[in-house]
């Protein structure tokens, strides 16, 4: 540890902070997923739930893509599968699994290995947790 310069002991825990906070907020994404997911598979999708997973931010454009919704302002009919043919970079960057294990890799590298490049890592992954963050901020409710 302590290969990201700074005074001891500060460094190692500035690390671990950040190691932690890129992996709790990866969790809290991987959870948020699971649960839209599962309201897409039960056929109870609604606005914010398809906006987040395709990252298709404007309900003219959600609606073009999956149709009005029903009554209830759900869309009972969509599928994962279009949900996912659907995705936009946005949606990778708010709800992809993949993007998630692999920001909890780098942060957890970050603290295993010992190599000038590493923090690199843990930084992208940082910046790849934040934007996701920012860019739901956009769903709508």
């Amino acid at each position: 540890m302590g290969s990201m310069g700074g005074y001891l002991p500060y460094v190692d825990f500035t690390e671990f902070a950040l190691a932690l906070g890129i992996v709790l907020s990866a969790l809290v994404s991987l959870i948020g997923t699971s649960a839209r997911r599962r309201t897409v598979a039960l056929g109870e999708a609604r606005l914010s739930d398809l906006a987040e997973l395709t990252g298709i931010l404007e309900s003219k454009r959600l609606m073009a893509v999956f149709g009005p919704p029903d009554m209830g302002r759900t869309w009972p009919g969509v599928t994962l599968l279009e949900v996912r043919r659907a995705r936009t970079p946005m949606g990778w960057l708010m709800s992809s699994d993949l993007v998630d294990y692999a920001c909890i890799a780098g942060a957890v590298a970050a603290l295993v290995f010992s190599h000038k490049l590493v923090p690199l890592g843990m930084f992208g992954a940082l910046a790849i947790q934040v934007a996701g963050w920012v860019v739901s901020t956009r769903v709508p409710k």
